[in-house]
């Protein structure tokens, strides 16, 4: 993406400037992964700190925004930052002089313009506004949040630092090249028709800056008594969609690997020996020669020329590695040394895949079933802090070592919110996974979320603990909602009489075919797998009898003894 700005700000006819504004255009890759933004902050005019507010809210979110992590999408970094500054502000506020006097503290009105791959998305708090041009005329994109004091007068009704609860307006839409954004505050907006403001634009097509001077200018003639601030950004051109420079070297320039043999040498790793090869990859064993580590090569097969996006998920693999930091997820290994092919390079993790486990532990304990399931779940909640889904748990990608430790493989399929907003229509999500263990909405075009590895997990637990499938192969087969809410699961007593009844709704639950009716944690999932709900246990409570054997038949033998009391004093 490539843009031309300009901006001009003035204190007008007050003696300080409390607006603030801010752009950064970062170099690659951060501007593909996390893309341009603009924003503009203006002081409340009751308080005589509100441009520090300002100053704290520009500045925090330009440098903040770029260092949430790079998997996160636009709206989650944005809104994250957004409410941290919020905080901040707000307890600034309580601490000082101010605390019992909300109009006189750190309070500003914030707008943000975020431009990422063919999308802007705009953040908003207060009345400072941002337009589009179109049609020749600036068509306001944000709501002004004012409140109605009198017939002549309003107030602010959210701003940041007023509450320590902050309602952000979020907006994206599409933008083409040609397109101009204007950040504007009161002083200019209110003393501008939108005529005047397309006539100046029109004078200025080629100097922004000159334009965003004319602006403020010709507010300030118009009469405006309030600082003045305009920023104008127009979209040069757009990066070509799918294209995925941000995942690091490029690798159209190098050529697919050949097959290797045991024995070579390549890039400074002797090969010793094919760990798997299918129509998509190939996988190998070898040894770096300058640490002496066995690492994991694993080269995208030639069937793939013609696949690009499968490419690009290939690519993403080692990406998405690199930013997970977990014991139980495979790390990559770093490479020191320019690549020769088309090949990723990942730390080798000896053991058996649980796929195998399973074979050898056909009926496992329950205690070690847990203990397994408990490192798959830390493993996926790595992935799920950073807005990924793994998006193919199945046996074949989970590795146990000989002390039993689990590790997560194979991220090809990983969905990733802040690469997904790079391609502007990705149209439906079809399973890149394993079909019968990928979650219901898969197959009916969703994309891979939390709740789907959650849906995985639950499949495996059922399948440790009883060697079936919940539902068998159905899922893949249906192609509607209403075919999926026909499914049941197998109830695990039909495999499994000797385990725990409240083991039963906990699986229920994770396996529900729509995701909302699943636990909103794995950790809530792992918790009910450990000990019965109280909900379950007052319905499945045993009779009064049952719990006090001793003081029931005390109870009847004493009605007994008065019954023949009362049956030999009518006798006599």
């Amino acid at each position: 993406m490539r843009v031309t700005s300009g901006q001009h700000s003035e204190a007008g006819r007050k003696p300080v400037n409390q607006d603030r504004h801010g752009l950064v255009v970062p170099p690659l890759p951060a501007r593909a992964i996390k893309g341009i933004v603009a924003v503009i902050a203006d002081g409340i005019s009751s308080s005589n700190v509100s441009q520090v507010a300002a100053e704290i809210a520009v500045a925090g979110f330009l440098d903040d925004y770029y260092s949430t992590p790079d998997s996160w999408g636009v709206k989650q970094s944005g809104e994250r930052v957004l409410r941290a500054l919020n905080a901040w502000l707000h307890a600034h506020t309580r601490q000082s002089r101010f605390r019992y006097d909300l109009d006189r503290g750190y309070l500003c009105t914030f707008s943000a313009l975020v431009l990422k791959s063919a999308t802007a998305h705009l953040f908003h708090v207060g009345d400072t506004r941002i337009y589009r041009m179109a049609g020749g005329l600036p068509e306001p994109l944000t709501t002004d949040h004012r409140l109605p004091l009198s017939a002549s007068t309003d107030g602010l009704s959210r701003a940041l630092g007023m509450d320590p609860h902050l309602e952000i307006d979020y907006r994206q839409l599409s933008v083409a090249p040609g397109d101009v954004f204007l950040l504007a505050s009161d002083g200019v907006y209110e003393h501008l028709r939108p005529r005047d403001i397309a006539t100046i634009l029109a004078r200025y097509p080629e100097d922004l800056t000159a334009a965003a001077r004319a602006l403020v200018t010709a507010a300030l003639s118009a009469g405006s008594p309030d600082n003045l601030t305009a920023q104008l950004v127009r979209i040069d051109a757009l990066p070509e969609p799918r294209q995925h420079d941000e995942l690091g070297e490029p690798w159209q320039a190098r050529p697919f690997a050949p097959e290797w043999q045991p024995g070579q040498t390549v890039d400074g790793f002797h090969i010793l020996r094919t760990l798997h090869a299918s129509s998509r990859s190939r996988v190998y064993l070898a040894q770096d020669l300058a640490s002496g580590t066995e690492v994991v090569l694993k080269c995208p097969a030639t069937e793939l020329r013609e696949q690009p996006d499968a490419l690009a998920a290939f690519q993403a693999e080692e990406w998405v590695a690199r930013r997970i930091h977990s014991p139980h997820v495979a790390r990559p290994f770093a490479v020191d040394r320019p690549r020769s092919y088309r090949y990723l390079a990942l730390t080798y993790h000896p053991g058996r895949t649980l796929r195998q486990w399973l074979l050898d532990q056909p009926r496992p304990d329950l205690h070690r079933v847990r203990s397994l399931l408990e490192q798959i779940a830390a493993g996926l909640r790595a992935f799920h802090r950073l807005a990924m889904a793994h998006g193919d748990l199945r046996p074949d990608n989970i590795l146990l070592d000989d002390h039993g430790t689990v590790t997560l493989i194979d991220f090809g399929a990983t969905q990733v919110a802040g690469l997904q907003e790079r391609a502007p229509d990705p149209g439906p999500h079809w399973p890149r996974g394993a079909a019968l263990y990928s979650a219901p909405e898969s197959f009916l075009g969703q994309p891979a979320s939390a709740a789907s590895d959650q849906f995985s997990l639950a499949v495996i637990a059922y399948q440790m603990l009883t060697g079936q499938l919940p539902y068998g192969a159905e899922i893949p087969k249906t192609r509607s909602l209403s075919q999926q809410r026909r499914l049941r699961p197998r109830p695990l007593a039909v495999d499994r009489p000797d385990l725990p009844g409240w083991l039963e709704p906990a699986l229920k639950r994770a396996l529900a075919i729509e995701p909302h009716r699943r636990y909103p944690a794995l950790s809530e999932f792992l918790f009910d797998l450990s000990r019965p709900r109280p909900d379950w246990q007052q319905r499945h409570r045993p009779p009064w009898m049952t719990r006090h054997p001793v003081a029931f038949w005390q109870g009847i033998s004493a009605l007994l003894l008065l019954a023949l009391l009362a049956t030999w004093a009518g006798r006599v």
